[in-house]
Formats: structure tokens, sequence, C-alpha cells
């Protein structure tokens, strides 16, 4: 059973791997180099720049803090047309919401920066925000116009205000086109399925398995832009369209998500394919009566007699979810600039994008969680059952409470109909002011317009009037027909095996229908200089000091509504809005340049005033508070070969108008109640502290296959994180080394009060273990079963304050570039992390947890100790390039395995460890002329399966057994393209 982890294929060596990618030759382009700017914008003379992380101009690409750039070659070589799936293979990243998340998903795609949380990483377009902060989704960058992608780590606040605690992502894009560019990509995933390990558990179990080859997931990408030079250069104006389509496929596909994997046994000796007790058998947990306590099911024969529930009736809900979501999106816009005079450039532009994805999930149930109230007389059920249900009130007119697990017919699947339609436009002024100074003034409105459709679900209204069943001359009517209140009621059979039929289905659906408005308004201006122009310089310096100062109006709002049948599944209305006035002003001294040993030395310093104001109108609820940002900054070159940076950050992060104010709704978290079942983990004393009373203990239903309930919302009374962020490097450019860079950075960020809720499993193992009131209390029992999940039971999960959050490591950067001669160019780039922490403080001075090196439970996504991306490119001549790239991520560990109390819990055997990673993507393009592009490459060219990992370890971002976006789940994708200019 050791490939359960993994399909093991690639077994090379380091060393043999390396020679490998030294063999094959390209030219890679993954980052630009160490300094953070793509060389083909690089600055001529003292053409002044900006730099990503600073509002600073000035005539050298030197950052003082560590910027990475992925160019748009880059971007061609990996066949990308997900901006996130780029950014994800670096090793700075953490995968987040994405097209493979399906249960639970919004339809957005976010990146996450140091694994601070997506929320913690300030989203810029052309140096201004891109959308509101809470309805982030980079679907919304048209990734054909990407010039290339900034990726400043470390605080920004000072520079850019709030988010910025990890770091910035600045997506550059190609606005001042001359001519025709058509850009297409079709692209396929081909797997086989080999992974004899999980084959080997669904056929145990009775399932069907994934067919041995399949070719799916396809997607087609296809944009085309125009631009036009007028008034001898002075006016631009650039159009472009596009659209990209995603075909689904489904989790019955692939080996590692067929079935539901559970740990067989509670050391996790092994997997098994489990399933749900919401079974097409019908599961029942009477709340009163002869049966109370117990978990009953439907004979498996049909027979209408009860026998005790066993996982030999569990329903494999896996086969008909989504591994990858359908999807359509269509993307539009402009951009313009005339410049009327050097004074004054006006310039504008607008986008839009229409997006339209489905996630899809089991069919709907009567879902164990909810009680339903049955009356004893009930005509669909036997005498036996009745007996089994009621006692003595057998066959009467009273009635009994019972939860009940019934899945409908495999045909009809819920799906969550997600649809985005966004808009942004700006419009602003800019010019030169001589002396060396220059001015913006802009205006930036967008507008996410949210809209959700959910289909094919229960309404739990019309299934209990289903069940409120009599006899009317002996046929089966809903009391609701008899009253006139609901005329179209139809009994509904949930006393037999596989019984409910199409058109009792039928009625029990109504879709829910949830919607959000999303803005964001911000008013800005700055102006930025050199002061030496009128002699403010250091004495030993060639150049001035420059400055940079401005003040900026930021205002977000949302708007989020539900209907009536949303509401029974916990959802509210809710509204918020937040108002922002903010000053800056950041400073850049060179002190020393071109002397012995002070090749240069720079100092920047930069400080910004916020004053939040937030209000909720529909209640009332307000709260305001003033915070200052600050950074200082230091660079040292003693030789033009080498240099020293360092940097500190005060950055902040104000609560966003969701964490605020959003919605309180109930959700599934994978996680079990320890105060369930016969025989509880729990002793009674902790289950006690829980809500379990004396009646309740040891017979409490268990969460449905590991998957329990939680409360999310947002909380009026948050106020702003604080972080710290430490960054010194070193960075080489030895002239007796010529096209060589080296950049090695250490980094440090401490986030303080960050803004969070405890996570489920956390609160459990806390509880379990040391009875703490405080975990304890997040326990909201069902007050009749007493169970963990449903509307009435869960584990309160909402936002606050609270502890810290920790991370540091080394970031290396290196990029080599070999002439051939007559053969063209061999490039070689890696960009690699070492992690030393990733450390959670739940509750400020109440201890931590160090989630280096592990994944699962409450440490939840791999966070590997080395990371790195590694491509090598073969540049030719007549335009051709071959290049291959090394994906690489260290081994990890399970985290229950841990010896700290936050951490340890749940043991296990077979996913006591995650093997290291290694992929193998290989890429090529040829040219014909200036004017046609075409590139053809390979991805995960070796087909290696993604580790196969109870789902009930798995939390955020896990979904088909494994953790889409950390290792590939459609295992070979094929990919070709061609980019026409004319």
């Amino acid at each position: 059973m050791g490939n359960l982890v993994g399909t093991h294929r690639l077994r090379a060596s380091t060393a043999t791997v390396l020679a490998m990618l030294l063999a094959s030759g390209a030219h890679a382009q993954l980052v630009a180099g160490p300094e953070g700017t793509d060389p083909a914008s690089s600055a001529s003379g003292d053409e002044a720049i900006v730099v990503t992380g600073t509002r600073i101009r000035r005539p050298d690409l030197a950052s003082n803090s560590p910027v990475t750039s992925v160019t748009d070659q880059e971007i061609r070589y990996q066949g990308a047309v997900n901006v996130e799936s780029v950014l994800n293979r670096l090793p700075q990243f953490t995968a987040d919401a994405n097209e493979n998340v399906s249960n639970g998903s919004d339809g957005t795609a976010n990146i996450n920066l140091r694994n601070l949380g997506s929320n913690r990483t300030l989203i810029l377009l052309n140096g201004q925000r891109l959308l509101p902060q809470q309805a982030m989704d980079l679907n919304f960058v048209p990734s054909s116009l990407i010039d290339r992608v900034d990726v400043a780590t470390g605080g920004a606040s000072a520079v850019y205000g709030s988010d910025a605690v990890a770091g910035v992502v600045n997506f550059v894009l190609k606005d001042h086109l001359d001519g025709l560019r058509i850009d297409g990509q079709s692209s396929l995933g081909i797997h086989t399925n080999d992974n004899g390990a999980v084959r080997d558990l669904v056929t145990a179990q009775g399932y069907a398995n994934a067919p041995r080859n399949v070719a799916d997931g396809g997607k087609q990408d296809i944009n085309a832009a125009y631009g036009k030079n007028f008034a001898d250069g002075r006016g631009n104006i650039t159009v472009y369209g596009g659209y990209r389509h995603t075909d689904p496929v489904l989790q019955a596909n692939r080996d590692v998500s067929a079935c539901a994997l559970n740990q067989v046994d509670d050391a996790g000796s092994n997997l098994t394919c489990g399933g749900s007790s919401n079974s097409p058998y019908g599961t029942f947990a009477p709340l009163g009566g002869p049966n109370a306590g117990k978990t009953l099911t439907n004979n498996i024969d049909g027979t209408q007699t009860w026998v005790p529930y066993t996982s030999a009736y569990a329903y494999n809900y896996s086969p008909t979810n989504y591994l990858q979501r359908s999807d359509n999106r269509y993307i539009g816009g402009a951009f313009a600039k005339f410049e009327i005079a050097p004074v004054a450039e006006v310039y504008g532009s607008f986008m839009y994008m229409n997006d339209h994805t489905f996630s899809q999930v089991a069919p709907s149930a009567l879902f164990l969680g909810t009680s339903f109230t049955v009356p004893c007389n009930n005509p669909l059920m036997s005498a036996a059952q009745q007996q089994s249900l009621c006692g003595a009130a057998a066959g009467t007119a009273a009635t009994q409470d019972t939860l009940i697990g019934y899945r409908l017919g495999d045909g009809q699947s819920r799906r969550d109909d997600l649809r985005h339609e966004d808009y942004r436009y700006n419009a602003g002024v800019r010019g030169d002011l001589g002396h060396g100074f220059q001015y913006d003034v802009s205006y930036l409105h967008s507008l996410v317009k949210f809209n959700e459709t959910y289909l094919n679900n229960v309404d739990n209204v019309k299934a209990q009037r289903a069940l409120d069943v009599v006899s009317v001359n002996g046929v089966p009517t809903c009391r609701s027909v008899i009253d006139g209140s609901d005329p179209n009621c139809v009994p509904v059979n949930v006393f037999q095996a596989n019984a409910i039929t199409d058109t009792q289905a039928a009625y029990l659906y109504s879709e829910s229908n949830t919607a959000s408005r999303n803005a964001l308004t911000v008013i800005s201006a700055n102006i930025n200089g050199d002061l030496g122009t009128f002699g403010i310089a250091s004495p030993w310096a060639e150049r001035g000091v420059n400055i940079a100062l401005g003040a900026e109006r930021r205002r977000e709002t949302l708007n989020y509504t539900a209907d009536a049948v949303a509401e029974q599944g916990g959802a509210t209305d809710t509204d918020g809005r937040i108002t922002v006035n903010e000053a800056y002003g950041e400073l850049e001294i060179p002190i020393l340049q071109n002397l012995p040993f002070a090749h240069a030395l720079t100092i920047n310093g930069g400080l910004r005033y916020s004053a939040y104001r937030n209000e909720q109108q529909s209640t009332g609820l307000k709260s305001k508070y003033n915070v200052w940002t600050y950074k200082g900054e230091a660079s040292w070159a003693p030789s033009q070969d080498a240099r020293l940076r360092f940097s500190y950050n005060r950055a902040i992060r104000a609560p966003n108008i969701a964490e605020l104010f959003g919605s309180r709704s109930i959700g599934n978290v994978a996680a079990q109640d320890p105060c369930s079942g016969e025989t509880p983990a729990a002793s009674f004393d902790v289950c006690q502290l829980t809500g379990v009373t004396q009646a309740q203990y040891g017979s409490i239903i268990e969460c449905p296959s590991d998957t329990c309930s939680a409360q999310f919302g947002g909380n009026s009374d948050l106020k702003p994180e604080k972080a710290d962020t430490y960054t010194i490097g070193l960075v080489l450019t030895p002239r007796m080394m010529r096209n060589f860079t080296l950049s090695v950075d250490y980094f440090h960020i401490k986030v303080k009060d960050y803004i969070s809720s405890v996570d489920p499993s956390l609160a459990i193992s806390q509880c379990v273990t040391g009875g703490d009131p405080f975990y304890c209390g997040l326990f909201t029992r069902d007050p009749r079963s007493g169970a963990l999940f449903g509307t009435n039971g869960y584990l309160v999960s909402t936002t606050y304050n609270t502890g810290s959050l920790t991370t540091s490591g080394i970031d290396v950067t290196t990029d080599y570039t070999l002439g051939l001669g007559a053969l063209g160019k061999l490039n070689l780039n890696l960009v690699g992390t070492r992690l030393i922490k990733q450390a959670a403080e739940p509750l400020a001075g109440l201890g931590s947890y160090d989630c280096k090196g592990l994944y699962g439970y409450t440490c939840g996504q791999p966070n590997p100790t080395w990371r790195h991306v590694m491509r090598t490119t073969w540049m030719m001549p007549q335009g051709r390039s071959l290049s291959v790239s090394w994906r690489h991520t260290d081994s990890v560990s399970l985290s229950s395995l841990s010896d700290n109390a936050f951490l340890a819990g749940t043991p296990s055997v077979i996913n006591r460890k995650i093997s290291a990673y290694n992929y193998i993507d290989l890429a090529g393009t040829v040219a014909f002329g200036e004017g046609l592009q075409l590139r053809a490459g390979i991805n995960n060219l070796f087909d290696k399966g993604p580790p196969a990992i109870a789902a009930g370890i798995l939390s955020s971002f896990g979904n088909g057994n494994t953790y889409p976006g950390v290792y590939d789940t459609l295992g070979r994708i094929l990919f070709v393209g061609a980019t026409v200019k004319l």
C-alpha cells in the first residue's frame, strides 16, 4: 500500500535531473533576475521608472526589498490561461481558491503569498488596486495582455495602504499596442490511472473504478487586442477582448478521487473507501421513542424494515463531484492616453468580465442534522417501522421527531451556478512639472456583481410537508394538501431503500438565490520628484534626494441578499461600508556614490496615516480608528559586484467588509465530534463543557463522512492587524561572470492581532486534550440531538482578533545566461524558498505551534521546508527555443503526529507523510518572422499522480482526497498555442 501517497514514477536523483535539465537547454524568463524588473522594460540614460514596492521614480533598477518578476514568456512556457496557476508554482505562494475547488467555491481565483492568507496579499493592476479586497478575483486579469507580474514580498502598507501584509502582486499589462495581436491556445489533460493501491480499495468496496486512460479537462482560450498610435505618437488607444472555456472533470475520472477515502481504523493503518450516512437507502436517528440515540437504516434488500446502520450502507458521494469546474469567461476593455502637453497627459481605461462557472457535488438529500416531525400513522411506513419509531404510539396521530439522511437519485447532482460580472474603470491626468517633478491625479471605480443560484437542493420546508402524510381513503396525502397550505405537495417515501421517485424528488427541490454587490472607489493624488534639482543632495553622492507625497480617499461597500430558501441554510442579508482617508510620504536619500567601498549607499523611509470609518447601515453599527504605517530601508553596494539590502516595514491590515459585517451562515468542515458515538473519545466531563447532557452522552450521532458544521461570519468589533517585516539580503552581479545574478534574502514576518477564526480542528483538539473552557465554549450543539452538524449544531468559527502569525525563511534567486556562439544562448534560472518557521499563536500568551514541514488538520495545506522551480532554456537562432522546468516540493508530515499540544490528535500510519514531489515540464516555441509564434508543451511530463489523503485530514482547499493547486490533479497536460501580430 506504499504508493497510496502518490504514484512515484520519477526516481531520479537530484544530480541526474539537473544533468537532464542542463542537457536540454532553454531561455527561462521565469523571473527577470533578483532586481525584480523585466530587462525589456529597463530605462536607458536617466529615464525614471517606478519599481513595485516604492513610489519613488528613479533611473536605476535596484530594489531595496526583494522583488520577483514573472515575464510573459514564462506564462507562454507554462501554457497558462489562469494567472493564479502561474504564481502558485513559485515557492513564495501556497494555493488558494482555484478552479479545482468545487464544494463551497464562490467561483473566484486567489493567491496566497507566504501562506499568510489571500486577504493579506494586495493585488494591483498597473500599480492601482484591482478590485474590492473582499471580492478579489484573478479571473478578471487578461492573461494574454500581461507583460510581467511583480511580486514584492514583505509589508508594503506604507506605500500602498492596507492589505499589503505579506506583500504586493502587481500585474503590469501591455496597454500600449500599435497593431493587431491575436493569441489562441488549447490544452487537454491526458492521464493513465494506474494507482493500483487505490484501485484495489475501490474494487474491494464494490464501487466503479476510474477509466484506465482518460483525456479530459480541455481548455480553449482566444484573445485579440488592437492598438493604434496617433497624433505623432502622443496618443494611443488599445482595445481587447477574449473568451475562455474550461471543460469540467468529474472525480470519477481519477483514481485518487473515485471514492471518498477514510482511515480504516483509529490508528490509520490503512485507507478504505468510505462514504456518507446520507445514503439512498435512508438513515434514521430518532430523537425519542424506543430507539432514541440509535442510528438505523432501511434494509438494503428493499423491505420496509429497519436495521442498525453500518458502513456497508455508506454512499460514495465522490464520483459526481467536480475535480475541475466548468467555466466560461468573457473579457473586454480598452486603454487610452493622450498627451495634451508635457505638463498634462490624460489617460483612462475600462475593463469588463463576465464569468459563469458551475461547481457540482453529489445529489442532495434530506440531510442528517435536520430534525423532521413524522406522524406515527404515516401510511408510507410499515407497521414495524411505526413501532420502531413511536413504540406504543405506533399507528396513532401522535408524532415523533427524527433525524433523516436520505440521498436522492444519482441523476440530479447539486449544482452551484456562480456568475460574476465585474467592471473597472479609471481616469486621470499626469504630467511633468519641471525640475524633475511629476504628478498624477486619478479616479478609480470597480464593481463586482455576484449572483449565486443553488440548484437541485432539497428544501427542508417542503421535505417536512412531504413527511407529514396521512391516509385519505387509502391514498397517502400531504396534510398541507388537505388544509390547502400547499396543494402541490407530494408525499415522499423515505421508508424504503431507493424508493424516492423522480416526481417526489422534483417536488422537494427549490433553488436558492444569493447575490452581492461589492464596490471600490479610489480618488488619489501624488507628486514625486528629484530634490537634487534644488541642490538638496548628499555631498558624497551624485544623485539628489528623491521624494514622493500623496493623498488618497478610498471607499468600499458591500450589499448581500439571500432569499427565503437560502435563509433556511443560515444565510442572512448584510451590508457594510468602509471609508478611509490617507496621506503618505516617501523619501530616498543617496548618501554615498562611486567611492571606495561605497559604490552606492542609499536609505529610504516611508510614512502613511490612515483614518478609517466603518458603518453598517442596516443595523447602525459603527466603528472608527486611526493607524500609522511606516518603513525604513537601506542598500549598500561596496562595489558594482555586490549589494547588501535591508528593510523594515510596519504594515497593517484593516478588517474588510466581509470580516466586519459578513453574513453569518453554516458551512461544512472536515472534522469529527469527539463526543459522538456509543463510546465517545472525550470524557463526559469534557463533553459537558461543550453542552452535552448526561442523557445525550453515548448516543450522539457522528458527523456524516467526517464532516461537521461550523458557523462563519463577521464581527463588527474587529480592529486592524499589525505586522512587522524584516528582510536582509545579498545581491551578487560579478562583472567577471557576465550575465550572472544571485540574490539571497532572509525574511521574517510577524502579524499580531490577526483577524481569523479558531480552526474547528484546533477547537476540538484543545477541548479534548485540555478541557479548555474557551475552546469547549465554541461548540453549539443541537438542543434536541446534541449533534454537531446541521443548522442547529455547529462550531463557532466567526472572525475576531486572535493571537499572532509568524513566518520566516530564505529566498534564493539565481539567473545565468551562457553564450553558445552560433547555437544561441543557454539560460538557467532558479527560484527557491527555504522555510524556517510557519507558526501561529491562536490566542495571545496561550502557546503556539509551528507548521513548518507539516500538513493536514490544523496546519492545512502542505508547508514544505524547501520548494523551488528551475527553468533551463535554450534560445536558438531564428526565434526557436526549448525549455525545461523542474518543480520540486519537499516532503511533509501529518501535523497530528506532532508532539505539540495544539497539533496532537488523530494518528495515521498510511498518511503520516507525503513524499517529496518532482514535476518536469517541457515547452518549445518557433517563430516565423515577426508576425507569428507557435508554442507547444507538456506539463507534468511523466504523468505523476497526486497523493491520496483521507478526506477527514483535508482542511481548506482540499478536494478529491488531495490538495489541488499544490499537486497536479489531472496528470499530464498537453497544450498548443499561437500568437499572431499584424
